[in-house]
């Protein structure tokens, strides 16, 4: 068994195209979220179409350009890996095994998909170290098949949203928002994205287009309690509302509830969406206690639905 660091990962490959590589698990759930970032939008298409064919650990993949994310289950798992065709991939996620604070990956790849696990992923800001079983493993490309260990820190996911930051005179909840992600430079976390959620136009009470905002963040443990507490500060201090509401989701999927229709569809009050909130495990961090916590609710269950989140209830794209 060889282990080997980044660095001297480099050292012997070259330096390489991976820019991210970060692993969210849910254990709760048994799941676990794996976002890579490329320089080569191919080498992304590539892998995607092999990794889903191989199945092993992989459940479903996303692709947004030269990143992907795939979603994944914990364990280990047989995968139909080998030479790519019919229904085998050429290259395999063959389990996430969580250890203590790191999180180990399994990969198989044959051929150039070897070079992918043993070469370029190994290489990625985040990675700790990689581990070789043998020998024959570092020997990467041509027609063989290698298999690699890539061990990371561990990371769960939050996700916070947040309402009622503006006025009709003034602001706008995402630009704060989005200010707020940006100035997060808390080592151990991750700002991995931001989502618009349409709600409700129809409410009466509302600044003009009722629109949340939800972040989406990679924390490591530690780090959580650090987070909010930033977040919380710098959406209160900068808020022009006495309204605003911030509601706070852990984990990397949350469970199904009506209101994830009725935000968008129908006039609601505080005290049943924070009945709501407490059935799901959202907590609310702000301290204005008020009807901004309605539109937080909602934020948080379309934070990771795909673009309809910022649509009227039912549009496609």
């Amino acid at each position: 068994m060889i282990r080997m660091t980044p660095q001297q990962i480099k050292e012997k490959y070259g330096q390489m195209f991976c820019k991210k590589f970060l692993v969210i698990v849910d254990e709760k759930e048994n799941k676990a979220q794996i976002i890579e970032q490329c320089r080569l939008r191919g080498a992304i298409e590539w892998d995607v179409m092999n990794r889903r064919r191989a199945g092993g650990a992989v459940e479903s993949i996303t692709v947004e350009g030269a990143s992907m994310t795939i979603n994944a289950k914990l364990g280990l798992y047989k995968a139909n890996f080998g030479a790519a065709g019919d229904d085998i991939g050429g290259q395999a996620l063959e389990g996430v095994v969580v250890d203590g604070d790191r999180v180990t990956t399994h990969w198989a790849g044959i051929a150039g998909a070897g070079m992918g696990v043993a070469a370029c992923l190994p290489q990625a800001p985040g990675v700790i170290e990689t581990i070789f079983p043998t020998e024959d493993d570092l020997k990467a490309g041509g027609a063989r098949a290698c298999r690699t260990r890539i061990v990371t820190e561990k990371y769960h996911r939050i996700t916070i949203g947040i309402d009622d930051t503006d006025t009709k005179e003034s602001g706008a909840t995402w630009v704060l928002a989005s200010k707020c992600a940006e100035a997060c430079n808390i080592e151990g976390v991750e700002y991995l994205n931001m989502r618009l959620i349409q709600l409700n136009p129809k409410v009466p009470n509302k600044t003009t287009n009722c629109v949340g905002t939800a972040l989406n963040f990679a924390v490591r443990p530690e780090k959580e309690g650090e987070l909010l507490a930033f977040v919380k500060e710098y959406i209160e201090s900068n808020a022009v509302s006495g309204d605003t509401g911030i509601a706070v989701y852990r984990g990397l999927k949350l469970p199904e509830s009506p209101y994830l229709k009725k935000i968008k569809t129908e006039v609601l009050n505080r005290e049943e969406c924070e009945k709501e909130a407490e059935r799901l495990g959202i907590e609310y961090i702000d301290s204005a206690k008020s009807k901004g916590r309605i539109g937080a609710l909602g934020a948080v269950l379309w934070a990771n639905r795909g673009v309809e989140a910022a649509g009227l209830y039912g549009e496609k794209l």
